[in-house]
């Protein structure tokens, strides 16, 4: 019987966990080039293992790189995107011309297929179609719309699946609206909730898993432009 070369200790840990051998890349140089007329067969064996764990390496590593970049450069979309659509709403001259262009030329930029700002009354004989922009809708609406009717807070912004609740709100187009985004409006004190809502006929293009910081930026400015026509 040959007694091993190595100490017992040494090769049972080897044995049990012959990964940490593998992913050590200084054992692994070493291991590779040591004299292939010793142990011919499995330095060969050894080395086809090396690379093919180097190649799952560099395979992974060029994934990572891919998905960085395409996020970066959806990124960089988006930021262009939101910001074309800030300067579209700041060339209006008149409020009029504002909801115009935020159910046509801020809804082409955006990439939407429906935009529409909903604005609460107290008033008996509130509207809920006063414009192709604008929906005018019993106090309350809002917060019941954004929670589904749920005993929860509101987010300021809330990205989803359309269920065709509220239908109304898209009007004709409600039938073809997947998904939406609904983004709570504070117009100032002393005036009631309101909120901009933007439907996709994309069922993926408004998910609860996006983030939303580029969302709460245009609305942000969305506010101050409503609340200087308002003033």
């Amino acid at each position: 019987m040959n007694k091993p070369l190595m100490a017992d200790d040494l090769r049972e840990k080897i044995i049990a966990n012959p990964d940490v051998l593998l992913e050590d890349a200084d054992v692994m140089r070493a291991l590779v080039g040591a004299n292939a007329d010793q142990a011919k067969g499995n330095i060969v064996d050894l080395r086809s293992v090396a690379m093919e764990r180097l190649e799952a390496r560099f395979d992974r590593l060029e994934d990572t790189h891919r998905n960085v970049i395409a996020a970066a450069y959806d990124n960089l979309a988006g930021t262009n995107q939101i910001h074309r659509a800030i300067l579209r709403m700041l060339d209006a001259s008149t409020f009029e011309r504002f909801l115009a262009d935020l159910s046509g030329e801020v809804a082409d930029i955006l990439r939407v297929d429906a935009v529409r700002l909903v604005l609460e009354s107290n008033l008996q004989d509130s509207d809920e179609s006063a414009g192709a922009a604008v929906a005018i809708m019993p106090e309350g609406f809002v917060e019941g719309y954004v929670t589904l009717g749920r005993n929860m807070p509101a987010r300021q912004i809330t990205l989803r699946e359309f269920h065709k609740v509220g239908g109304s709100l898209y009007g004709t187009r409600a039938e073809y609206i997947k998904s939406e985004a609904c983004l709570k409006v504070d117009l100032g004190p002393d005036r009631l909730p309101a909120m901009l809502v933007m439907g996709s006929e994309d069922p993926l293009q408004f998910t609860p898993q996006q983030g939303t910081d580029l969302l709460t930026f245009f609305i942000g400015v969305f506010e101050r432009v409503v609340r200087r026509w308002l003033a």
